[in-house]
């Protein structure tokens, strides 16, 4: 019951700051992925033992650029080449018998782009028409709270399959189709109230999110097997690390905005 109650606490505490940054301004947005971006940093490199401060260096760096400096159409598209072949790499490594990442540039170059290009696009992705899109952001992030939420609860329920053992025993198919099910009736009541997007380009956002939200989430699950850890940290008591909470959203973030990409430039 205090484990619960714990987690509870913890979870609120965690939205109301999120909800309060995005309403507060997208200062303050960018502001709070920044810092969550240096903390996923400091969990990833203690998962993969990647020595050194040179990657934060780096990170800061790009989002410095990225966020207030490049507004050119190519160099942003190059940064989400960069992100997404990182992720499909991760894939690879994923369904891959490889346990650990071996080499220094290695896990350098992984970090930078996983967890650092990540946060980047994931505060891109409000930005629509040069405004600040709450609502669509928000909305992203619902869709998130509401598969993760529900695949545990139909899991811790009736789930009997193993989805993927080897990587994370406790995950199952049908906790996954029923976080996919519940979100695809919240992304219909969610076009239906915010309509940003259309009722089709919700549903597909929706999917591009579920589905790579949870390979993100298994990835992540991989790191921290081979790694010999249950969380990423512990900053979030009843929850683990702040890398546990945003493993889903940091994976996905690229491919979304590339689904975003698309709806607005593609007739």
């Amino acid at each position: 019951m205090k484990e619960i109650l714990r987690r509870l606490i913890t979870g609120v505490v965690y939205v109301i700051l999120l909800l309060s940054a995005v309403f507060l301004s997208s200062d303050a947005f960018d502001f709070l992925f920044m810092v969550f971006g240096l903390a996923c940093l400091y969990e990833y490199k203690r998962l993969v033992l990647l020595r050194g401060y040179h990657v934060f260096i780096a990170y800061l760096g790009l989002w410095w650029a990225y966020i207030y400096l490049i507004q050119d159409r190519i160099l942003i598209n190059l940064l989400m080449f960069a992100t997404i072949s990182i992720n499909l790499w991760l894939l690879y490594y994923l369904f891959s018998k490889r346990k650990r990442l071996n080499y220094a540039y290695e896990k350098f170059i992984t970090g930078l782009f996983y967890i650092g290009g990540g946060c980047i696009f994931l505060t891109m992705i409000p930005y629509k028409d040069n405004e600040f899109a709450k609502f669509l952001i928000m909305g992203i992030f619902v869709l998130i709270w509401i598969n993760d939420s529900f695949a545990y609860l139909v899991g811790k329920s009736i789930g009997r399959t193993k989805l993927f053992p080897r990587v994370s025993p406790k995950k199952t198919v049908e906790g996954s189709l029923g976080g996919f099910v519940f979100t695809m009736i919240g992304t219909y009541f969610l076009a239906k109230y915010e309509p940003i997007l259309s009722l089709n380009q919700w549903f597909i956002i929706a999917v591009v999110v579920v589905f790579f939200g949870n390979l993100g989430d298994l990835v992540e699950s991989k790191l921290k097997r081979h790694a010999g850890v249950k969380d990423s940290g512990a900053i979030l008591p009843g929850h683990g690390g702040l890398l546990d909470r945003l493993d889903s959203l940091i994976f996905a973030a690229p491919f979304a905005y590339f689904t975003l990409y698309i709806f607005t430039n593609v007739s």
